[in-house]
Formats: structure tokens, C-alpha cells, sequence
């Protein structure tokens, strides 16, 4: 009953006809050579990965889970055959450069690589998932030596990779590290401390893992500018491999996501290898970090997509009732009276819900990567600027934005099946319980608010909030030189220019009434997201018209319309919150 098909048909047309991305590529020495076909290819190939070895193992792992023995990790039936095929048919290096032993790919198809993995099975995608960030974070910031050792075996996912920052004291606030590390006489250093919810901290997919650790020398000064990065390996890399001084602890119970290993990781006196430059890990790790919330909204558009499709399916398959309202081209009743309940007004609803969330984030997601390609790769200098500027507001939207609506979404779903939703055989319920780590973990959602509002938007006066704000303009004016659309246009403007007021007010007051920011962040955030989808709904619109006859391309227009008249009006009342930003927030604290 639950099952996987990967969207491709919508992935080709972000891909072709939304972002035209061929026509970037072939101005970008790196990619000129790489064809539709070749495109096409990959895709399909991912898609039957996905569909096909992933998804069904992804239920009897979450009933299985993983297996702690002594320090040792078993991961659920099937993770190792599908992780061996994984690297033999080449996927970890798909988007790294050919130096290491890369395909040199754009970081847009490994995008969609991995919104299938994450729909089909999220458990076992958290193992490759950190990998291509731990590749970048090396990559920039860790010695030729370091490179040369590493790189090439994390292309070739001969060996995965972990991030090591929380402990039990220091979750969000990473300035509240305690790990030590102490200098060698051989330039290394001894790593000593414990990490917690450390994903793929140990398993049994590679024979060495390699943990990013955030730790302190000894001359460390306090908080954030006191955090050094180091790379240190299960095995060393002296003959024989013997292990380092490290051992999982134990693997943590969850809620959700049960075939990923979250472990508990302590480094007693484990050699490790400074990587950057000392008391400047924060910026090292943050490489790794920005890919990972990026991967992390995937994950979020991978349910919400599972949970769409199998929505769609059984709502098409389900009778109850007749419907008050029958589409003119439903046919007969059915003989006992009962219509389908995707007949149903409610469940239309909540079904176009879905799918307009869906396909409007996967233009936005997609952009974002092939935002990534042009900040490295655009032969202008100016536009890979841009490309970098508008990255770093979107990180933050994308992460928040799709991880809520992924664990929303999954909920909403969850209704469509009725009653069966809350059991296990219809697959539903775990969709619910894995999306919602996705809001906590890689920087909770609150996190990226501040993150969006305080640090990006604030930080810098606005600057770079102008370049995003400059984008949906130029998606409403051009839906506004389309006579058919021209409401798209006006109301994203209307919504936009009062989005724009309002944020310059609240930079105007930073300096006199600061705790005003924080408290309105979340609601704000949530606007750039609403934003953000009205402008790819709008572009998706423009791209539809001329070929409005088919159907795929008329279900385009009804979903843009199904946005703009029940799903964007959202941003408007929370700008009404944002309005009363200066409302005291009363205190909520136990009484004795």
C-alpha cells in the first residue's frame, strides 16, 4: 500500500523548463558538457535506487532499529547490501571534483538525488547524507596533507563522516563546548570529551569513520571564539589502521528515524588533527553546516512528497459517501452510492495543499542548489557574488520553511487515511514521526529565525534582503506583463511592499528596541518562505500559459491559483503578528 515513485516528470520541468539550467551550464567550463540526456539519465537511475532498493527496507527498519553491542553498532537488515550498491554505482561522487576522484556533477542533480533518498527511506540517507559537506568543509579548510589522505576516500564512500558538536550542556549554544584538546609532540592533539545525538557516530556500512569534532586548546578564550575543528578518524592512518581512542556509548531510543544510529560518542585522549586555523572552527564546521540545513530541507520535501503521493492514491481508491460536489468529468456514481473521497471538498482541499507546498518547494529547493553551482562555478565574478549573498538568506528559509511543512504535511496526510493513518501497515505514521526531528536537529527552526531576521537581514542593513526582495519583484512584474496573470502579480507586490516596510522598521529599531526581533522571528521567517513560493507559483504560471491545453501544464495553472487564493493570504495575518512586535510577551514559569 505505501510505496514510492519519484516525481521526475516535475524534477525534469524544474529543471528544463523553471531554471533552465542548461542554458547556466553551458556557459560554466566545469558542466558545458553535459547533455539533457545525461540528465535524464542520472535522474532515472536515482529514481529506481530510490523506489526500488531504499524504500522497501525503509519500514522494517523503523520496526527493527539499530543494534548497540559493546560499543559496536548493527544497522537494520538491508542498510549495508543498499550502501555497498550505493557506492558501486558512484553516487557520493557525483557533485566532487574530478581532483579527488569526483564526476564533477552540479550540486543541483545531487539535489535531486537526494530528495529521493530522503522521500523513500530518511533513516539510512542520514548515513551518506553529512558526507558531501564534510567533503566541502575539508576541502576549504584542512591541509594539502589532510586532503590528500581523505578527500579521495570520502568521494568514493569508502569511508563516511559524522559531525561532532552537541553535548549534553551544549546544544544550540555551541559556545558552551567543554571537549578538550591538548597539543602533541607530533603536531596532532588528544581529543578528550563526550558528544551526544551524534548520527552515524558507529556503524557497520564502512570499516572507518571520520569525525569532525568541535573542541578547545588549552589557551582557548571563552564562547564561540574559543572552538577549534578537528578531523579525528575511527582508525589512524598508520599501518595495521588501529582504532583511535574512541567509543559509542550507546545508541539512543527515538520517535522516529529508528535505522539511523544517534549515538552517544566519547574521545578518551582519541588523536585528532587541528583542522583551519585554532580558535576558528566555528567557520570551518558552519561549510559543513550550511550544506547540511540545505540537505536537512530535503528531508523535508522528501515526506512531504511520500506523504502526498500515497495521500493522492488512497484518497482516488477510498469510498465514502456520495460528494455534494462531483467534478463534471467524475462519471457515474458508484452503485452503492459512494464516491471516492478525493471527491470530496475537504480532501481536495487538503490534497492541493499538498501538492502546491510540494512543487512550489521543490522550484524553490532547486534554485537554491543551482545557486550553489553559480556561487562556485559562474565565470562572473559579480554573479557569483549574488549567488553567495542570496544563498545565505535562503539557507535559513529553507531549512525552517520545508521541515515545518514536511512534518504539517505528513500530519495532514496522515487525516486523508483516516483511522488507518494511525497504524503502522499504511506507513503514514512513520512519515509523521521521522519529519519531525528535521525541525530540531541542524539548527532548530526558532535558531533559524533569529539566523534569517537578526543575524542576516539586521546584520547587514538589508543589503542582501533587497537582492531577495529584487527577485519576487521581478517574478510579479513579468506575471503582470501576462494579461491572464496579472493578479499574481499584483497581489505578491502588495504582500512584498508591505513585507518590506515592516522589515525596514524593524532595522530601523534594532539599535533602541532589540528583544523586538527575536520575539517576531519565527513569524517573519515564515513570510520569506510564503514570499518566496508566491514568486516560483508565479514563475511556474508564466512558464505554464503557453502550453495551457495540456493537461500537466493546466494542473500547473490550478495549483498556482490554489496558492495565491488559499495558501499565500497566510503571510498577511502573520504581518499582522509582526505589527505587534512590541507587545510585552508575559512570562511562563512554574509556581511553587
Amino acid at each position: 500500500m505505501w510505496g514510492y515513485v519519484a516525481p521526475l516528470r516535475d524534477m525534469q520541468f524544474v529543471l528544463d523548463e523553471w531554471l533552465e539550467a542548461g542554458k547556466d551550464w553551458a556557459q560554466i567550463p566545469a558542466f558545458a558538457e553535459l547533455g539533457a540526456d545525461t540528465v535524464q539519465q542520472i535522474l532515472a537511475a536515482a529514481a529506481d535506487f530510490a523506489a526500488h532498493t531504499l524504500q522497501p527496507i525503509n519500514l522494517p527498519a523503523d520496526r527493527s532499529g539499530c543494534r548497540w553491542e559493546a560499543g559496536d553498532v548493527r544497522t537494520p537488515q538491508g542498510f549495508v547490501q543498499a550502501y555497498r550498491q550505493f557506492r558501486e554505482a558512484g553516487w557520493p561522487a557525483l557533485a566532487c571534483d574530478p581532483e579527488y576522484g569526483g564526476q564533477g556533477l552540479p550540486l543541483l542533480l545531487n539535489a535531486a538525488l537526494y530528495e529521493m533518498l530522503m522521500a523513500a527511506n530518511h533513516a539510512w540517507s542520514m548515513y551518506p547524507g553529512i558526507v558531501h559537506g564534510a567533503y566541502d568543509c575539508l576541502r576549504t579548510h584542512a591541509s594539502r596533507e589532510i586532503r590528500s589522505r581523505y578527500l579521495p576516500k570520502i568521494v568514493s564512500g569508502e569511508w563516511l563522516c559524522t559531525m561532532c558538536l552537541t553535548e549534553p550542556q551544549a546544544g544550540s549554544d555551541v559556545g558552551l563546548v567543554r571537549t578538550r584538546a591538548e597539543p602533541r609532540a607530533d603536531g596532532t592533539y588528544s581529543i578528550s570529551g563526550t558528544k551526544i545525538f551524534i548520527s552515524g557516530g558507529e556503524h557497520d556500512l564502512t570499516d572507518n569513520i571520520l569525525h569532525l569534532v568541535l573542541a578547545r586548546l588549552p589557551d582557548a578564550p571563552a564562547g564561540t571564539r574559543g572552538i577549534s575543528l578537528f578531523l579525528v578518524p575511527k582508525r589512524l592512518p598508520t599501518a595495521g589502521s588501529p582504532a583511535n581512542a574512541l567509543r559509542c556509548e550507546g545508541i539512543e531510543k527515538k520517535m522516529g528515524i529508528k535505522g539511523s544510529a544517534t549515538c552517544v560518542m566519547n574521545f578518551g585522549g582519541a588523536q585528532g588533527w587541528l583542522i583551519g586555523e585554532p580558535h576558528r572552527g566555528l567557520a570551518a564546521m558552519f561549510v559543513m553546516m550550511n550544506a547540511a540545513r540545505l540537505h536537512v530541507g530535503l528531508q523535508g520535501l522528501g515526506h512531504a512528497e511520500m506523504a502526498y503521493q500515497n495521500a493522492r492514491r488512497h484518497a482516488a481508491e477510498r469510498r465514502q459517501m456520495r460528494s455534494p460536489e462531483r467534478p463534471a468529468d467524475a462519471g457515474e456514481a458508484h452503485p452503492g452510492g459512494a464516491d471516492p473521497i478525493d471527491f470530496h471538498p475537504a480532501m481536495r482541499r487538503t490534497l492541493m495543499t499538498l501538492r502546491a507546498l510540494v512543487e512550489g518547494e521543490r522550484a524553490l529547493g532547486y534554485w537554491s542548489a543551482h545557486l550553489l553551482d553559480l556561487a562556485e562555478h559562474d565565470p562572473d565574478e559579480s554573479r557569483r557574488a549574488a549567488a553567495q549573498d542570496l544563498l545565505s538568506l535562503l539557507t535559513p528559509v529553507i531549512k525552517s520553511f520545508f521541515t515545518e511543512n514536511g512534518f504539517n504535511l505528513s500530519s495532514a496526510a496522515l487525516q486523508v487515511f483516516g483511522g488507518y493513518g494511525y497504524i503502522q501497515d499504511y506507513g503514514i505514521e512513520q512519515s509523521v514521526r521521522d519529519s519531525r526531528i528535521a525541525m530540531i536537529y541542524e539548527g532548530s527552526n526558532e535558531i533559524q529565525g533569529v539566523d534569517f531576521l537578526v543575524r542576516k537581514v539586521i546584520g547587514d542593513g538589508g543589503r542582501k534582503f533587497k537582492l531577495l526582495l529584487q527577485w519576487i519583484a521581478d517574478e510579479a512584474a513579468a506575471c503582470r506583463a501576462v494579461p491572464a496573470l496579472e493578479q499574481f502579480g499584483a497581489e505578491l507586490d502588495a504582500l512584498t511592499g508591505r513585507w518590506q516596510k515592516v522589515t525596514g522598521e524593524i532595522i530601523a529599531e534594532a539599535g533602541t528596541a532589540p528583544a523586538a526581533a527575536y520575539g517576531i522571528a519565527g513569524d517573519h521567517l515564515r513570510v520569506a518562505g510564503l514570499c518566496l513560493l508566491g514568486a516560483c507559483w508565479a514563475r511556474t504560471a508564466r512558464v505554464s500559459m503557453a502550453r495551457s491545453q495540456e493537461p500537466f501544464y493546466r494542473g500547473k495553472l490550478d495549483a498556482a491559483r490554489f496558492y495565491f487564493d488559499c495558501l499565500l493570504p497566510e503571510a498577511g495575518w502573520r504581518l499582522d503578528l509582526i505589527g505587534r512586535r512590541h507587545l510585552p510577551l508575559p512570562w511562563v514559569r512554574p509556581t511553587e
